[in-house]
């Protein structure tokens, strides 16, 4: 276990990412590591709205990415500021494309040797257990995932086990 010296948390924005962010926070202050933050803007989403720009609205995938890009800067921010991990083992990638894709392909570029991320998504659904991208990612990482899961999840998910 000495030789983690990388580690990726995934993030996503959503309600879950803060919990996420400082459980990956934690980890990499154990292991004097280095916390790569990853964060990858849906190209689905930038197609869509292109799609939605070609039918004449005033609305345009540059403008749609810089907000994006700006609002998770700051969400960011914000959950910097309220950790205790040192900032210069900590460094941010938000980039555009297929987050699966994008997130494996950070992981061998950076040559991560561990990936935290939560198990819900964007959609938010109570019945979804793990998110499809997190779902891939446990399935195609060529490095460990470890899965964050907040205090509503991990109770709901006990109360499910029946011990007999």
């Amino acid at each position: 276990m000495d030789d983690i010296k990388k580690i990726l948390v995934a993030l996503d924005f959503t309600s879950y990412s803060e919990g996420t962010f400082n459980y990956a926070a934690k980890i990499a202050q154990i292991f004097n590591a280095e916390l790569i933050i990853g964060s990858i803007i849906n190209i689905r989403d930038v197609l869509a709205i292109r799609s939605i720009a070609s039918m004449g609205y005033e609305i345009d995938s540059e403008h749609y990415i810089d907000g994006i890009k700006e609002e998770r800067k700051k969400m960011l921010e914000d959950f910097m500021e309220k950790s205790s991990f040192d900032r210069k083992n900590m460094r941010t990638v938000l980039k555009v494309g297929n987050p699966v894709d994008e997130l494996l392909k950070l992981i061998v570029k950076e040559n991560i040797d561990v990936v935290v991320m939560g198990v819900k998504g964007r959609s938010d659904l109570e019945h979804v257990f793990i998110g499809s991208v997190a779902e891939k990612l446990f399935r195609r990482s060529p490095v460990p995932v470890i899965s964050f899961r907040d205090e509503k999840s991990s109770k709901r998910l006990r109360n499910k086990i029946k011990i007999t």
